[in-house]
């Protein structure tokens, strides 16, 4: 007797795909991706890290990861560990807080570098005390000049960079104020308008 397979067979063949197991590399694959949230997770700070959408247990075990040594085998084990009880928490909403929180230090990493690069430009040059100005007309001019002089002296003395720190600050201070919203502009006295 010979076999003749049916042309219905042939055209689509098992459709029961979707109901099989996902393979043993598949899901080996999402273990270590588990494993490698769970260690995003450990670089946090604690800060960080009550933002993040955890379970209690879960806290415990990183906790007890920070506790032991770099480079050891506990610590290898402990972090299988954590990938197990990431296996019961849905990762998609502490993946979102994760990509949320890189966003935010990307943000204020290149926030830093503008206002370094600008207080790096008024040592450089007064005139640039003009664009700060521009950017926020309340910024306090005379405070400025005075703090650029100061750090012109100490690094022609070799001395520690006080005023240097001071313009960066005060640049922090006038960005952080726009950021939040509050007025730079000189208020009115004597309800004046």
């Amino acid at each position: 007797m010979v076999f003749h397979p049916n042309p219905d067979d042939l055209l689509h063949p098992l459709q029961d795909d979707a109901a099989e197991p996902p393979s043993k590399s598949h899901r080996k694959r999402e273990m270590h991706n588990l494993q490698d949230l769970g260690a995003q997770l450990l670089a946090l700070t604690p800060g960080q890290l009550e933002k993040i959408p955890v379970p209690e247990e879960l806290l415990a075990a990183i906790a007890e990861a920070r506790r032991l040594p770099r480079k050891t085998e506990a610590l290898r084990r402990q972090m299988q560990y954590i990938g197990k009880l990431m296996r019961r928490v849905d990762p998609e909403p502490i993946r979102a807080r994760l990509a949320a929180l890189r966003d935010r230090s990307a943000g204020e990493i290149a926030r830093q570098h503008r206002l370094e690069r600008l207080r790096d430009e008024l040592l450089a040059d007064e005139r640039a005390v003009e664009n700060i100005v521009r950017e926020w007309p309340g910024a306090d001019i005379q405070r400025l000049r005075t703090l650029r002089r100061n750090a012109l002296k100490e690094r022609e003395q070799q001395r520690p960079p006080r005023a240097y720190r001071e313009i960066f600050k005060v640049l922090r201070e006038l960005d952080s104020q726009e950021k939040n919203g509050a007025s730079l502009a000189p208020k009115p006295e004597n309800g004046e308008i």
